[in-house]
């Protein structure tokens, strides 16, 4: 029997990239948050974390948006934030730029991104007006390096990254064109190709494609925002399951606990009305899924 379990109502402005650390019994997210309302008080950009043992609560404030973020073998995490991509000490709160992409566009920021088993960091970008198309995948190198991939495709708002246990397929949101694509994937020389359309949303608007992840059996699920789902669809394309959640607005998630065999959801309160609010309780917090009789795979770490 499926359960949904709200972990921790903690009024995230916008959480994102869940991230589960075993040797922690820990769900680590960052909280993303929209700048023009969201910069004071208890949505100020932070990284969180809840120990599922314990119950025990952290919270780094950020000094500027974390769109998505992933570990490191050493230590320490790598992250794509407003001003490009950099890694980010917990300890003392630090982030070290490594280089912004996207340079001279000040409405332009790095949103949602995954790290593959070669232990390079993929990320999309977004434009922070929602209006142009002039948004794109770029790859972090384990030496740091970074270059633009899929050259020929743009868009608005990048998300859903998430590759299949085999390592040939990378699928991507097109959150405003209201599209997933999947792409063939090289995973030795870290090349995307042959991109083409996976699943469709366009019956489901306003309702979009957020943060998203892969079961072992190769399904590929995904968070419906504005929705208030979390979809499955099976590697031919079709949907498989839907399951309804307590929310409007699921942001992003991922497999952690026991055998990987909870899921974890995100959630926001930016963009939502006062209406929705209201008809929503709880929006903003973490939530657990139990119950699906599937499992998830753990999260690759950079340069690993």
């Amino acid at each position: 029997m499926i359960e949904v379990e709200c972990l921790w109502e903690c009024n995230d402005g916008l959480g994102e990239t869940p991230i589960w650390v075993a040797e922690e019994t820990s769900i680590y997210w960052a909280n993303h948050v929209n700048p023009s309302i969201d910069l004071t008080g208890p949505r100020r950009p932070s990284i969180r974390r809840l120990n599922i043992t314990t119950g025990e609560r952290k919270v780094w404030e950020m000094p500027e948006q974390v769109g998505s973020f992933g570990f490191r073998p050493g230590g320490g995490m790598i992250a794509g934030v407003n001003s490009g991509f950099c890694t980010i000490d917990l300890e003392t709160g630090t982030l070290e730029q490594l280089g912004n992409p996207e340079p001279g566009r000040p409405h332009s920021r790095l949103n949602d991104g995954k790290i593959d088993r070669r232990g390079r960091f993929w990320c999309g970008s977004m434009d922070t007006h929602f209006t142009n198309k002039t948004s794109y995948i770029y790859c972090l190198e384990p030496d740091f390096t970074y270059r633009k991939v899929a050259e020929d495709f743009s868009f608005i708002v990048a998300n859903g990254i998430a590759f299949n246990p085999e390592d040939t397929r990378m699928y991507f949101g097109d959150t405003f064109g209201h599209m997933i694509y999947v792409f063939d994937l090289d995973i030795d020389e870290g090349r995307i190709s042959n991109r083409r359309p996976f699943f469709s949303l366009e019956s489901r608007k306003p309702a979009i494609v957020d943060g998203a992840t892969v079961d072992t059996e190769g399904y590929y699920w995904f968070a419906l925002n504005l929705g208030g789902k979390i979809l499955r669809i099976d590697p031919k394309g079709r949907l498989d399951r839907e399951i309804d959640l307590p929310i409007r607005s699921p942001t992003c998630i991922a497999f952690g606990g026991d055998n990987y065999e909870t899921l974890f959801v995100t959630s926001q309160q930016s963009f939502l009305s006062d209406e929705e609010l209201a008809r929503h309780p709880k929006p903003g917090s973490i939530f657990a899924i139990h119950g699906l009789g599937v499992q998830g795979l753990p999260e690759p770490k950079f340069g690993s």
